[in-house]
């Protein structure tokens, strides 16, 4: 097998891995196929974002999108209702800005993009009633500069979730979780931080409350699975490693599932295993 290519931009570490036929799933699943405007509706579709909008329910007014990448989550937010901000720095027509307007122009949405990164937002104190971060905050360069740049362009009584960020139990298991990652060893760029450095940050940022969605029972964490996806998946696992009758009948009843997966989160320290995260801007 040859080695992966070293590329110079993020674009072309995108179009890469998605041109490699083996990666196809894989593409797919981090809604970097094409056409932008067909993997932007399956991102609204999807458990993920359905969990997303209870949080959001009953909200309106304005949204900002920070880290939009190639703008799913703007399009979502769009579709929801909310009048959309996009913050994305890199220009690219794949992975960009570019690739937003595209967007927005095919799938008849209004959103204003603007160009530039999560540490310096160039928006008023209390600008927006929702912030949305997906994949964003394990990006930056300066993690507790980012939170307090979110907490000061929040109205009053805002809400701000920050979306499938990468945790580590031990700093030294930051290098086995970039040696895994497959884009990272194209181009770089991907990092991930300690739980108590996230919580840290967003709570010295003002976030009170502040919800933890763990990995294995929050749905916008576990996407691409599914909860009954997931439960075939280790039902198939069980059954190959531990032939004993009964499996999946044990398995079936939904209860006994989410309390082993409850169980089994205490002891989950997979480098780069997801959180997410919900904080509240509290009313003056």
């Amino acid at each position: 097998m040859s080695a992966d290519p070293k590329l110079s931009s993020w674009e072309e570490a995108v179009v890469w891995f998605r041109n490699q036929p083996e990666q196809q799933q894989v593409a797919r699943d981090a809604y970097y196929d094409d056409p932008l405007v067909d993997a932007a509706a399956r991102y609204h579709a999807s458990e993920e974002w359905r969990a997303v909008s209870r949080i959001l329910h009953g909200r309106r007014g304005r949204a900002l999108d920070i880290g939009a990448g190639r703008g799913i989550a703007s399009y979502a937010l769009a579709r929801d209702g909310f009048a959309v901000t996009a913050l994305e720095p890199d220009p690219s027509k794949i992975v960009g800005a570019a690739a937003i307007r595209m967007l927005a122009h095919d799938a008849g949405i209004a959103v204003d993009i603007v160009e530039e990164v999560s540490e310096r937002l160039p928006f008023a104190d209390a600008s927006f009633d929702v912030v949305f971060a997906r994949a964003v905050l394990h990006h930056t360069t300066n993690l507790e500069a980012a939170c307090r740049e979110i907490y000061r362009v929040l109205k009053p009584g805002g809400i701000a979730v920050a979306a499938r960020e990468h945790v580590i139990s031990r700093d030294s298991d930051l290098q086995k979780f970039l040696d895994q990652h497959p884009l990272h060893r194209l181009y770089g760029g991907e990092n991930a931080f300690r739980l108590d450095r996230y919580v840290g940050a967003l709570r010295a940022a003002g976030f009170e409350p502040l919800e933890i969605l763990p990995p294995l029972t929050s749905p916008i964490n576990l996407f691409p699975y599914t909860i009954e996806s997931l439960r075939s998946a280790v039902v198939s696992r069980l059954s190959a490693k531990l032939p004993v009758p009964g499996w999946r009948t044990l398995l079936s009843h939904d209860r006994m599932f989410r309390f082993m997966l409850l169980i089994a989160e205490q002891f989950d320290n997979r480098p780069g295993r997801l959180y997410s995260f919900v904080g509240y801007k509290p009313e003056r």
